[in-house]
């Protein structure tokens, strides 16, 4: 293969690690959805004529069960009260109740597909679009005679889209510009009830309308948001949640009155549910249990009135409920779409993987029976159907043994149970019938992971052949002097082609999708590139492990210490990221790290040394700190005070400097300086009036938003003027960045993140300074050994010079300090980890996208000042521009391979949701370094680095 330059080769970086990031997707996450299946009937006798669906987005643990069903202390009639008596009553005297347990992610796309589908959609449909439907799935909705939904545009849509009638769905929506997070969140729900009632009032008085609601097997899908709304706001615990809980309760009791009025036949069942729950702060997104847990609480006709007989089911999370004295039923999410179906008596949905609870129905024992062997026929459909599918793409297919064995088939297993059902059998028949839907179940995730070992295999292949194909690359261009010419390159290529040639052809056979056949590319290009070059490789760690033709610095021993401190501090990150305590620990280590190097520049500097240690201490703290807080505007306040004094500080030492004849300083640099620190004084001004406004519940003031964001554009497009200046020195320029980022920091955080950023910042520019003292007193030495080889004789300085091991040292701290920066005030791998209360302050419309986008913009500011930092470090220590960067790019997939085999399938959805963020997370950090570099360049820009003297020459002087 011809030998690439370094753009072809992060270009292929690039390429390789957004491919591959897609293959935990297409590993783990394929859809589980078939078609062509035969539809089954849930019951000939329906209990119901028409059912009432009300989803409380966002009523974490059952309508935040402990704030639904404990009693609350009110000090205006000095006596405790439930929020939601109403359903309570139901709860107590009428249905039944419990837990439905949700999947990850716990957001409301998915929860809403898990309860009206009944199957747990792969979380690439996301991508695809969130109010679309972007994959064709049945739903009860679908099998409805006729829908009427009512609620946010963010999930309406997607169901009447996706039904196979277009009329079939009726929406009622209000406005984006309703989903303001700063007025008064019951608004919403009260839409919704007042679109209910006018529903039921028209049909009085037009004949087509009252026949239409007059039908049977019909749905009425109410979604409420409010509550959504004010848990992200104002938290589950506040006052606000349990009032919006009493509205939402209120409502329903006057819904089922004139539903009962209108009707006044008994067939009406009812189902409340959430889509997922929420934690303490008002976040949701991973699979916490505050998160997964959420209410299901059924009542009216064909649903089983309270088992007061048995009260089982009760552990410590509802027993504070004071609701022992009846029955609670937990279910699987997907299993609220079995039960709606068999209420009303429609079609399981043709996708469902729900089994009907059948705790929640009353029904005689022949009625059960007949629809649990529906249920098992409907999941064993999809067994069959995707089993014959995976049966012609397989070259060699080995059905599931447990369905498919000597002793038994599926057709002898179904007809047993038939034969129960028709012979009165119906208790064998059930038992018969669960077995089976869970063997079917199982069989449909053996199918889904029936090709796990290939795929596995060429990603771990894939992987390892780039550490290999970017190390060796990296030596070629900063450490091998001469260029090594590759070998036996025409028999490599055809042993290439040879085996590329047969995993295409697998592929095709199997019908497989494009993304795989370059998960093979992939692994061969890298390996035979490695074999070509392999003496580049082999010369190159020669060199940069042994110094070979200078000094020699390593022992066997001093390099195997190297490399076990290396592979500890690596698998110490890995660690750090399942437990930010971590790195707290790695911190107090290296706070000592500049005595173990060089004790000599410790006496010779001890004030840097101080400073050091004091900050990586500081540090210590951040990553101790809980990742979940609480709106604090007095921290907010410190942080700003002292990015404000940071900024006024050291204006007046260069100013003094500049006076007694430092380094001169221009009036337009100082003049930049100044409005920076004006922006971070107005940011702080603008965010305590934002925060007090929004406390008192006045809005969000329409000037405050316009002046937030002038200020946040305004103190990034600043630092843009000042790098085309035509003199600066280092120091001005880290300090210009600081100040870029402040106001970012004031504006957009709710506790100590401020304090974080300020902290972060000079333990980096402690670690610089640092650096540069050892490196100076290291070159020193080495002059003076030089001097006296070659007789005091002058040697020749190259502009430029070759990497050694030591080095690594500095490419393993920026990597670790890397990971401060992503965990330092959160955990990046959870969702819920990063409230939503700094956005309103710029955005108070519901707006997922941007308003995520403020936030993961917030989270990689501090990366700008470490890709500074390195960029100046990598010119004063005299190496070569972007050679530590490429370091550290050669080194970072040992982290994406630890958390590749560190994916979980199985497990809490806690565990399976966090361990593949941290491999997505892992294998973007390779980007993310690339990104770092051409960032660092852009910072950087006009500043030069020399011994003992750092300044921006004038161009005009040259």
């Amino acid at each position: 293969m011809t030998r690439l330059g370094k753009q072809s080769v992060l270009f292929i970086g690039i390429l390789f690690h957004l491919v591959y990031l897609w293959s935990i997707f297409d590993i783990y996450f394929i859809t589980p959805l078939v078609h062509g299946m035969q539809h089954f009937e849930s019951t000939e006798e329906a209990p119901a004529k028409r059912l009432f669906l009300i989803v409380g987005r966002e009523l974490r643990d059952g309508l935040r069960a402990d704030k639904c069903f404990e009693a609350r202390f009110n000090a205006t009639s000095d006596s405790y009260e439930y929020a939601a008596p109403f359903i309570r009553s139901k709860v107590l005297n009428e249905g039944t109740f419990g837990v439905s347990h949700t999947r990850m992610p716990t957001e409301s796309r998915p929860g809403h597909v898990a309860i009206i589908a009944g199957f747990y959609e792969d979380v690439s449909a996301v991508t695809k679009g969130w109010k679309e439907n972007p994959v064709d799935f049945d739903s009860v909705f679908n099998q409805s005679r006729h829908t009427w939904s009512f609620g946010s545009p963010d999930i309406l849509p997607m169901f009447a889209m996706g039904a196979s009638d277009p009329d079939r769905v009726a929406t009622y929506m209000y406005g984006h510009e309703f989903e303001d997070y700063t007025k008064d969140t019951r608004d919403l729900d009260t839409y919704v009830f007042d679109k209910v009632d006018d529903l039921f009032k028209n049909a009085t008085t037009d004949p087509e309308v009252d026949a239409a609601l007059r039908q049977d097997k019909i749905v009425f899908f109410l979604h409420l948001l409010g509550i959504d709304t004010c848990g992200h706001v104002s938290r589950p615990k506040s006052i606000e949640y349990f009032r919006n809980i009493q509205h939402i309760d209120t409502g329903i009791q006057k819904l089922q009155k004139m539903i009962d009025e209108f009707y006044q036949d008994d067939k009406t069942a009812w189902v409340f549910t959430a889509d997922h729950g929420m934690s303490d702060m008002g976040s949701h997104g991973d699979g916490h249990p505050d998160n997964t847990r959420t209410p299901l609480v059924a009542w009216g006709a064909g649903v089983a009135k309270p088992d007061t007989s048995n009260p089982t089911g009760h552990d410590e999370f509802s027993s504070p409920w004071d609701l022992s004295t009846v029955k609670r039923v937990d279910v699987e999410q997907a299993d609220t779409a079995a039960l709606m179906s068999y209420l009303i008596g429609l079609n399981y949905p043709a996708n469902s993987v729900g089994r009907l609870p059948l705790d929640f129905i009353d029904a005689p024992l022949q009625q059960k029976s007949k629809a649990m062997v529906a249920n098992a026929l409907e999941i064993l459909e999809q067994y069959r159907v995707k089993e014959r599918h995976t049966k012609a793409i397989e070259l060699n297919f080995k059905p599931f043994a447990q369905i498919e064995n000597d002793s038994s088939t599926l057709d002898s297993q179904i007809w047993n149970m038939r034969k129960f059902d028709a012979s009165g059998e119906h208790e064998s028949a059930i038992e018969l019938a669960h077995e089976l839907m869970m063997l079917g179940l199982q069989g449909l995730r053996y199918l889904q992971t029936y090709d796990w070992v290939f795929l596995r295999s060429l990603v771990t292949f894939g992987f390892v052949g780039w550490i290999l194909y970017a190390m060796t690359s990296f030596l070629d261009f900063y450490i091998l002097p001469t260029k090594i010419a590759p070998s036996y390159g025409s028999i490599f290529s055809f042993v290439a082609t040879a085996v590329l040639s047969v995993l295409f052809g697998m592929m095709y056979i199997k019908h497989a999708p494009l993304m795989h056949y370059l998960y093979a590319v992939f692994p061969v290009l890298f390996w035979e590139t490695v074999a070509e070059y392999r003496m580049s490789l082999w010369e190159g760690l020669k060199i940069l492990i042994w110094n070979t033709g200078g000094h020699k610095q390593n022992t066997v021993a001093g390099l195997a210490i190297q490399i076990m401190v290396f592979f500890a501090l690596m698998e110490a990150i890995v660690a750090g990221y399942f437990h930010r305590e971590v790195f707290s620990v790695i911190y107090g280590l290296i706070s000592v790290w500049p005595l173990i190097q060089n004790y000599q520049i410790c006496k010779k500097n001890k004030a840097l040394v101080l400073s050091w240690f004091v900050s990586c201490w500081l540090m210590t703290v951040f990553t101790l700190l809980p990742v979940v807080k609480e709106e604090s505007i007095a921290q907010i306040l410190v942080a700003g005070g002292l990015m404000a004094a940071v900024g006024i500080v050291s204006m007046l030492w260069l100013a003094r400097r500049s006076a007694t004849g430092g380094h001169s300083i221009s009036t337009f640099t100082m003049t930049v300086l100044g409005l920076q620190l004006g922006l971070v004084i107005l940011s702080m001004v603008v965010t305590y009036s934002t925060v007090k406004s929004l406390q008192a519940r006045n809005g969000l003031p329409f000037g405050n938003q316009i002046v937030g964001w002038l200020v946040l554009g305004c103190s990034l497009a600043l630092p843009l003027l000042h790098i085309r200046s035509k003199y600066h020195d280092y120091r001005t320029r880290l300090l210009l960045i600081f100040l870029a980022f402040a106001p970012t920091f004031i504006l957009l955080t709710i506790s100590y993140e401020g304090l974080f950023y300020v902290s972060y910042f000079f333990n980096l520019v402690f670690w610089v300074d640092l650096e540069r003292k050892i490196y100076d007193d290291r070159r020193a030495k080495e002059r003076t050994i030089d001097k006296a080889t070659t007789n005091g004789n002058h040697v020749p300085v190259s502009s430029s010079r070759r990497l050694e091991l030591a080095d690594i040292r500095i490419a393993l701290f920026f990597f670790f300090l890397t990971q401060i920066a992503f965990f330092g005030t959160g955990n990046i791998a959870s969702i819920s980890s990063f409230s939503l209360d700094s956005v309103y302050r710029l955005l108070p419309i519901f707006d997922p996208f941007a308003m995520g986008a403020l936030l993961f913009f917030k989270i990689l500011v501090p990366f700008a000042v470490i890709s500074a930092d390195l960029g100046l470090l990598t010119q004063r220590l005299g190496v070569k521009p972007s050679s530590l960067f490429a370091m550290v790019l050669s080194i970072s997939d040992i982290l994406t391979l630890n958390f590749f085999y560190l994916v979980l399938d199985e497990g809490s959805w806690l565990e399976i949701g966090m361990s593949i963020s941290h491999y997505c997370i892992a294998s973007l950090l390779c980007v993310f370094v690339i990104a770092l570099e051409y960032f660092s360049e852009v910072l950087t820009s006009g500043v030069t680095l020399e011994a003992g003297v750092d300044v921006l020459h004038d161009k005009k002087s040259q």
